[in-house]
């Protein structure tokens, strides 16, 4: 309780510093000068908007699939973790975040991090900037609740929460400038040289979004360990069934229809017809990463897996985000098909050889597979379109010629890893030696609805369980 009303006191300080201080000259507050500048100003600004729309309502496929493939009786938990990602992340985004990502500064300091834009203050108060600001914060909540899923049913709900507001101001906009933001990885000397004309790249964010959230994810579960009852004393994995495949499969499909805005909207720019060949990239990654697992889990199993198709297409989503704008539609399909088996690999691997309790598959959808998009991009970009944009230079990778630009994916990829996982573990390790991370083990048999919330998503069906076996770790 001490935790969760120091968070609300600092945020409300942070929210009335910023009206305190909020400037009443800006750059161009009306879009007037934009306007004149650029008369093909409103079409951009409609389309990058609607898809960053697209891209906010990704958050109720994200709720709906972790709800469904987890307990009744932490339904509510699951909704209300989701919620609070994007609200929590749109202010601290405001805050602090944006500055970190797309804030100017000079010299070596600027390829590290921004230092201007804080509160969207000063000539931050400008449409084409608050244009960039919305569409980038639906991306910054997409990486925070990557990790929802994975450490469902049992993290404390204040853990969360502070892991959400770090999240989103300082773990993914730091990263985020280093690809995005001008910073070294895309923009260094070294790296652009070694790129031939241009650093690592990631279009619409397999790495800048998907594996930071999914390698936080990686840190949390390990942290927390497994839930109550997933493992025997011997090891052996027990299937704790979700409770609606239903709502797990809808928001398969919203997820699929709002990553059309993730990927396409890219673009920041409906005059770059180009969206047509990303669109259709991302139907076909989709498609390919469902069909592998469904066939995978088919001649496994003798039947097909409803939830692990479900996982290939969100893991054939995530592969191809990176590369999307510079494959053809048969290397989309290709690299939907490796990130299938990446996703069913990734989650016995984790299940039977890690231990690693992750109730809905984030670490090996998001982190295993966004990795595997950096690297399909150094290896199928085929030099048909420029460095985000028609313009040149146009971006190949290792297969048409250009093997300097798949190692500037290769060291992106490491980056990467190494920046959110090992974050991720300092993160929660501080919160596990402070505040704690865990619930009590009578809370979680309990359901987090009760314990974390005072209700129940579903008031007339849920029963708490009874104690688990004593040959159940």
């Amino acid at each position: 309780m001490v935790s969760g009303k120091r968070t609300i006191q600092l945020f409300l300080g942070l929210m009335l510093l910023g009206l305190i201080v909020y400037p009443c000259s800006s750059a161009d507050p009306t879009g007037a000068a934009t306007l004149e500048e650029k008369p093909d100003a409103p079409v951009n600004f409609s389309w990058t908007l609607m898809c960053g729309f697209l891209v906010m309502f990704m958050q109720a496929g994200f709720a709906l699939v972790e709800t469904g493939l987890t307990r009744a009786k932490n339904a509510a938990n699951i909704v209300m973790k989701n919620l609070m990602d994007f609200c929590m992340g749109a202010l601290s985004y405001w805050a602090v975040g944006f500055a970190f990502m797309f804030g100017t500064a000079t010299g070596i300091s600027g390829l590290i991090i921004g230092f201007d834009k804080f509160f969207l203050m000063g000539e931050a108060y400008d449409v084409s900037t608050m244009e960039l600001w919305f569409f980038q914060l639906v991306f910054c909540a997409t990486a925070a609740t990557i990790v929802s899923g994975a450490v469902a049913e049992r993290i404390k709900f204040s853990a969360y929460i502070i892991y959400s507001v770090v999240i989103s101001a300082i773990i993914y906009p730091i990263y985020g400038h280093w690809v995005w933001g001008g910073g070294w990885l895309a923009s260094s000397e070294f790296m652009t040289t070694l790129g031939g004309g241009y650093g690592a790249l990631d279009f619409a964010g397999s790495g800048v979004v998907h594996a930071v959230g999914g390698f936080m994810a990686l840190a949390g579960a390990y942290l927390l360990g497994s839930r109550i009852g997933k493992y025997k004393k011997d090891g052996t994995p027990v299937a704790i069934p979700g409770h609606s495949i239903t709502l797990a499969m809808l928001g398969v499909f919203i997820l699929w229809f709002g990553w059309f805005g993730f990927n396409a909207g890219s673009t920041l720019a409906a005059t770059e017809l180009h969206i047509s060949i990303i669109a259709v990239n991302t139907a076909l990654a989709g498609a390919a990463g469902a069909m592998m697992t469904m066939f995978l889990t088919w001649w496994r199993f003798g039947k097909p897996d409803v939830s692990m198709a479900g996982n290939g297409v969100l893991a054939g989503l995530v592969a191809v985000t990176a590369p999307c704008a510079w494959i053809n539609p048969g290397a989309a399909v290709f690299i939907g098909v490796i990130a299938g088996v990446i996703v069913y690999m990734g989650v016995w691997f984790l299940d039977h050889r890690l231990h690693i309790d992750d109730p809905v598959g984030a670490v090996s959808v998001h982190g295993f597979n966004g990795i595997w998009g950096l690297l399909a991009l150094g290896l199928f970009a085929d030099g048909t379109y420029g460095v985000y944009t028609t313009q040149g230079p146009m971006v190949t990778g290792l297969l048409y010629g250009n093997a300097g630009f798949f190692l500037c994916q290769v060291i992106n990829s490491v980056v990467v890893f190494a920046w959110a996982f090992g974050l991720g573990l300092i993160l929660f390790w501080v919160l596990k030696h402070t505040i704690g991370i865990r619930v009590s083990r009578e809370e979680e048999l309990q359901g987090l609805d009760i314990g974390e919330h005072g209700t129940s998503a579903y008031p007339n069906f849920v029963t708490t369980e009874p104690a688990v076996d004593g040959d159940i770790a």
